[in-house]
């Protein structure tokens, strides 16, 4: 993986992504013990096109030219399959832009904070997203005046309640 993200972080430096961080199980597995996973799951800020719309075009082009090929929806990088997800609601924005500065081995990457993968796991809704939330509140250190008011700028604190009572 170290290399996957020597790569992406290249691209960020290119300018082929604006930001990017790690989310989703491979987010999770900073804070706690490895979680079951197929994929990197990297959310991204692209660069805005010339008509306003984003597109993950440039981002597929510039991995396609270096070799790396698609597989369903993600593409594999040094044997990593990465998927790509566009931040694309004001919770995602507000994860990538708080995400932290973290090391993989020698590498530099950013992670989404624990706080933020839980009110994605929320906002998501889904049975794998619940036992994630699970985990991570029996595992990792979360700050919870932080997360209450993540919960609610984005309107999670009824499905918050339900899912953790």
């Amino acid at each position: 993986m170290e290399r996957t993200l020597q790569i992406l972080n290249e691209l960020e430096q290119r300018g082929v992504l604006s930001r990017y961080a790690i989310g989703g199980a491979m987010g999770a597995t900073f804070y706690v013990e490895p979680i079951l996973t197929f994929d990197l799951d990297i959310i991204v800020l692209l660069p805005e096109t010339q008509g306003g719309l984003l597109t993950l075009a440039p981002l597929y082009g510039a991995l396609r030219a270096r070799g790396y090929a698609e597989e369903g929806e993600c593409v594999v990088i040094e044997g990593v399959p990465v998927q790509f997800l566009p931040a694309y609601n004001p919770l995602l924005e507000e994860a990538l832009r708080e995400a932290r500065d973290m090391r993989y081995q020698d590498s530099a990457t950013r992670v989404l904070r624990v706080e933020h993968l839980l009110a994605i796991c929320v906002q998501t809704g889904r049975a794998k997203d619940r036992e994630r939330i699970r985990l991570i509140r029996e595992q990792a250190t979360v700050d919870h005046e932080y997360l209450a008011g993540i919960l609610r700028r984005h309107r999670l604190e009824g499905r918050w309640k339900e899912w953790t009572a």
